[in-house]
């Protein structure tokens, strides 16, 4: 909804009223919002006509008075009036020349305060954006924590494995050294035996030639 003069002038007259000074940020707040550069210049606006009431307005003599007044008291009177309104004129030029210093002051001030208002929207923006982003990388480094760990249990098994492997194939090699060694011994005896036969064999002829002899002796 927007703000319009007569709503800022309201709210000035009532903090007033209260006994209290009209701020840009008291205003803003009775408000509920509104911009301070749309606030500032009604707002200064309302304390130029403030002050310009407080200013004494000298009205001239009653016509009862003047009627009873000579030359002389005419005379007096008139140059009072062009005192009076020669003062006049010098508050007025000092009231233009410290109400147009409030207003620049003011709208500084307004510029000032909406800078900082944004900046600070911007900020709590940027915030939301890091808080966002932690919740998002937080997930992140709990979905790999839970990865890592389903990888550690995989490699542990694995290597429980490979230790069972590697005990599996030392006992296959404890074995095969001994039937290799117990084929060494069954080689050996076989050789031995076939030595053995072989030389029964020799003998048995060599006794079967010597009996040939002994036959053919009387002849």
């Amino acid at each position: 909804m927007a703000i319009s003069k007569d709503d800022i002038f309201k709210v000035a007259d009532a903090i007033d009223a209260a006994g209290q000074s009209p701020t840009l940020a008291a205003v803003r707040k009775a408000l509920g919002g509104g911009s301070f550069t749309t606030i500032s210049q009604p707002l200064n606006e309302w304390k130029a006509r403030k002050l310009a009431k407080e200013i004494v307005h000298r009205d001239p003599p009653p016509a009862a008075i003047n009627d009873q007044l000579n030359e002389m008291g005419l005379e007096i009177w008139s140059q009072a009036i062009g005192l009076a309104n020669a003062r006049l004129e010098a508050e007025r030029q000092s009231l233009d020349e410290a109400r147009a210093e409030i207003e620049a002051a003011a709208r500084e001030a307004a510029e000032m305060a909406d800078q900082v208002s944004l900046e600070l929207e911007e900020s709590r923006k940027s915030v939301a954006a890091l808080k966002e982003e932690r919740a998002t990388l937080q997930g992140a480094i709990e979905q790999l924590k839970g990865e890592l760990a389903k990888v550690s249990e995989r490699a542990a098994h694995a290597e429980a494995r490979a230790t069972e492997v590697t005990h599996r194939v030392e006992d296959l090699n404890t074995q095969l050294t001994r039937v290799n060694a117990q084929n060494s011994d069954l080689i050996q005896a076989l050789s031995q035996r076939g030595q053995g036969n072989a030389l029964e064999k020799s003998q048995a002829q060599g006794h079967a030639g010597t009996g040939l002899a002994a036959g053919s002796d009387p002849a």
